[in-house]
């Protein structure tokens, strides 16, 4: 254990000998133009309100419809293939709005939060996230239909009366939740610290809010280091600065970032290094469209932030001198994570990856 501390600070202490490359905060990211990289195939998903991108399982991505569903969500492969329903044991459906995707009780497990909080009326006292182990789903699987059991109910309530919301998302570093309330003239941002009550009702904290108002959809990055939210014919982006929440980036400098005009468009979702993000709209068969950060993604970027930093050296530390057949610091394959993977980390960092 000793001999590994030692190795583990001497890959840190390498790593701050090469240098840490010069950021520009303020800089934006760019992304490409949304390309239709599918269509919803199944005549059931007639309302995609939001998406969510798995991290666990590659190419797969989980939709749902809005208000007048049922209580399920669907998987779909990343052009849009229908892959399976999965129906939410002892859950209801009263207007779901959003999906995201998080850490919960099982460490190392993600979960599906499915976010029963549309009130266009303004009506509801309290709203409803459920929150469900994500199953492992194949992207080449013929279609399933499946339930979901211990799905648990987390009941919220906002400070300051009903709110309608169409915006839900899930900090992986932390695990705490984040609605946003689409009103007029500026949404407001809410949050439920983790671990979230799910025997009693849970009073949400009001914390910022948008430097515009209507928004309908929006999703924080796998590491976290990034937000993106969206009204109908508009996105934008902001960094979480280092030490910071999710909340406070919204004080900060804003992004425009591109969409694509949709019919209807209320879902948006990064993908699953957080190196782009898609978009879908409500009505059936409706395109899938993906925007593409202009910088390719790295190997070396092991905590899916989008860049190689001393954040991804400290992961490789602590999987060093280990063997293994599928862990993501093995860069050449080789069954064990050694010198030639240092190098590798090293190299690409050098090379260096531009943006937040």
């Amino acid at each position: 254990m000793g001999n590994m501390r030692f190795t583990s600070f001497a890959i840190i202490v390498f790593a701050l000998f090469l240098g840490v490359p010069e950021a520009t905060p303020d800089e934006c990211p760019q992304f490409s133009a949304g390309t239709a990289v599918g269509a919803l195939e199944s005549p059931l998903i007639d309302e995609a309100s939001g998406i969510a991108v798995s991290r666990k399982n590659a190419n797969v991505l989980w939709t749902h419809n809005d208000k007048g569903g049922s209580a399920r969500v669907f998987a779909m492969s990343g052009d849009g293939t229908h892959l399976g329903i999965y129906n939410l044991a002892g859950a209801s459906a009263r207007d779901y709005e959003d999906i995201a995707i998080g850490p919960g009780p099982a460490e190392g497990r993600d979960y599906l939060y499915i976010g029963d909080i549309g009130d266009n009326d303004g009506e509801w006292r309290d709203i409803t996230i459920y929150r469900a182990a994500e199953p492992v789903v194949d992207s080449n699987q013929l279609p399933v239909v499946i339930t979901l059991v211990d799905v648990d109910s987390i009941t919220l309530r906002y400070p300051d009366g009903p709110k309608n919301a169409e915006t839900l998302m899930v900090d992986a570093p932390t695990g705490d939740i984040y609605i946003i309330s689409k009103e007029w003239p500026y949404s407001r941002v809410y949050h439920a610290p983790y671990p979230q009550s799910t025997n009693s009702t849970i009073t949400l904290q009001y914390k910022s809010r948008l430097p515009w108002g209507m928004a309908v959809g929006g999703d924080i990055s796998p590491a976290g280091n990034l937000v993106i939210v969206k009204d109908y014919s508009s996105a934008s982006l902001w960094k979480v600065e280092d030490g910071s929440q999710p909340w406070e980036a919204f004080s900060g400098p804003e992004c425009s970032i591109p969409l694509v005009l949709e019919p209807q468009g209320e879902a948006i979702s990064f993908n699953s290094n957080g190196c782009g993000y898609f978009t879908v709209s409500e009505d059936r068969y409706q395109p899938l469209y993906y925007f593409a950060r202009d910088i390719e993604p790295l190997p070396a970027n092991l905590d899916c932030d989008c860049d190689v930093d001393i954040h991804d050296y400290a992961i490789f530390a602590s999987k060093y001198a280990q063997s293994t057949n599928d862990s993501p610091a093995d860069f050449n394959g080789d069954g064990r994570i050694d010198i030639s993977d240092l190098f590798t980390i090293a190299n690409q960092w050098l090379l260096g990856v531009e943006g937040l």
